[in-house]
């Protein structure tokens, strides 16, 4: 479970994301597309395209997790 408390900031992707992707990619998009560093305290979080599912990428301090909700 991700603890809001220590969330800085929620960026959303525009339009939407093949969710076909593993961490990597969605660490990569991180990097192009908001220019982030995918390590820091925030949430990214990605739209497939149907806008049905969203994927939430987090690093936490043992590594990145990620949710699929929808």
């Amino acid at each position: 479970m991700i603890d809001l408390n220590n969330i800085n900031k929620i960026y959303i992707s525009p339009g939407y994301t093949d969710l076909r992707m593993g961490i990597d990619g969605y660490a990569s998009l991180v990097e192009q597309e908001f220019g982030k560093n995918p390590f820091d305290n925030s949430l990214y979080l990605f739209c497939n395209k149907s806008r049905d599912k969203i994927k939430i990428l987090h690093f936490e301090h043992d590594g990145f997790c990620y949710t699929i909700k929808g």
